[in-house]
């Protein structure tokens, strides 16, 4: 019997063989066996063209996770996403999408933080009062608060003026004047309204202020008005998890500051504080020292306010009693000698404070012997800045004198203090050298650990 050609076994030539086997797979020159889809990948491919009718992550393999994030369309409702796609790649793509700069470093090294922390803020910096909904927040809720550690807010607008009637236009600059401090406060994003959902938030920065506002500036852009502050101040007491709290730059006086200090007293979690660069007094140091007394703060940051001897001597005096604080910077206001003594004073009863900043607060010789004392009898504090003030020949030798003594102060600034040359540089030996010990002694930490 005769062969069939295409049978087991048939003697073929390898040119004919090769046009059978052409002609019986497919007439595309590139076509091979190795490009055609296998079924598993053609199923993720209709599960993510159809993912947001119906959503499957969690059942897969983790290879077949990694290849939904990859191809997923970054385009889908955050409804759909948000509580089931997992921190990675698809998060990754998000942020790249919509934002050019994108270092994860400052987020945990995690995207999908990143994410929603910036959302959040983009959100409330573009809310106006009375025209943005309130649900355009509190529908995010539910979606980012399992994420949202940190909140960054760069602007928080006001509500729109109403334009002016003819008259008003007429004589613009007369109505102005006459009717400047009689129309109502600007008020901003009621923060009471979301502090108390973000379960994770643990650091809050804010400033009052318009961005790119140009031609339309008013100073009421940016300062924070009275109902802001209590709206706030309300909203900081039942965040029960935040840490770390900067409003700065927002034209805080004595009365907001303890209005906000109120609130915070007894604070379960807040460690770092910073009211920098505001127009806080001595009334508002007073509640601060309150504060210090009242809570478990460790860094403290008052630079470029007005606190003057008074409110110096208020914070002196919590700090005596103080044994949480590490960290205190009162740098840029008015202490004077008076203040600069009472801080001196008090830190001879403190075993606890690391750092201390009082540059630029036109203290003199006597604040340099207050601090003498300190860094002779005590060896807790590892860092001064005293810059920027006249502390004058007299104040650069009593330092010199009590570092002589010291073995724990890594840092001593005394630029721009009108110290003998020859002071400052046994000065800055001494400073060396303790670095020195300083390393040595966490190299033997190291080791033993």
């Amino acid at each position: 019997m005769r062969r069939s050609p295409y049978s087991p076994g048939a003697n073929l030539n390898p040119v004919e063989d090769f046009r059978k086997m052409r002609r019986i797979i497919a007439e595309d020159p590139d076509w091979s066996l190795n490009i055609v889809p296998c079924l598993s990948k053609l199923c993720l491919q209709s599960m993510e063209r159809n993912f947001e009718g119906k959503p499957i992550f969690e059942e897969l393999t983790p290879i077949q996770k990694d290849f939904v994030q990859e191809n997923l369309s970054t385009s889908l409702p955050l409804h759909v996403t948000a509580n089931l796609i997992s921190d990675g790649v698809y998060w990754k793509r998000c942020c790249e999408q919509q934002w050019d700069l994108c270092d994860v470093s400052h987020y945990g090294h995690s995207w999908k933080r990143m994410f929603f922390e910036r959302h959040m803020e983009t959100i409330i910096e573009l809310f106006i009062p009375e025209v943005t909904e309130t649900k355009t927040v509190l529908v995010m809720v539910p979606l980012c608060r399992n994420y949202v550690k940190r909140l960054d807010i760069s602007q928080l607008l006001p509500p729109i003026k109403e334009p002016q009637n003819e008259e008003e236009e007429e004589f613009g600059l007369e109505l102005a004047s006459d009717n400047e401090y009689d129309r109502p406060s600007l008020d901003h994003f009621d923060f009471n309204i979301l502090l108390d959902k973000l379960t994770k938030l643990e650091e809050l920065h804010l400033v009052y202020r318009v961005k790119q506002c140009g031609m339309n500036f008013e100073w009421k852009m940016f300062e924070m008005t009275t109902r802001d502050c209590e709206s706030l101040a309300k909203a900081l007491k039942s965040c029960k998890t935040l840490k770390l709290l900067k409003l700065h730059q927002s034209h805080i006086e004595d009365e907001k500051c303890r209005l906000l200090v109120k609130y915070l007293l007894d604070h379960p979690s807040l460690r770092e504080l910073d009211f920098s660069h505001n127009l806080i007094g001595d009334k508002g140091a007073r509640a601060i020292g309150k504060l210090l007394n009242r809570s478990k703060l460790e860094i403290l940051n008052m630079c470029d306010n007005e606190i003057r001897g008074l409110g110096a001597k208020a914070i002196a005096h919590a700090l005596s009693k103080n044994s949480t604080l590490l960290s205190l910077n009162l740098r840029l206001n008015r202490l004077r000698d008076d203040g600069g003594q009472a801080i001196g004073k008090a830190l001879l009863n403190n075993n606890t404070l690391l750092h201390l900043h009082l540059g630029g607060n036109e203290v003199s010789g006597p604040t340099a012997v207050a601090l003498s004392k300190v860094l002779v009898q005590s060896n807790t504090l590892k860092s001064i800045n005293l810059s920027c003030n006249n502390l004058g020949v007299d104040g650069g030798k009593a330092l010199e004198e009590a570092m002589s003594h010291n073995t724990s102060v890594t840092e001593c600034d005394i630029r721009l203090t009108e110290v003998d040359k020859q002071s400052v540089s046994f000065i800055n030996q001494v400073v060396w050298a303790n670095q020195s010990l300083e390393q040595k002694r966490h190299a033997q930490e190291s080791k033993t650990k």
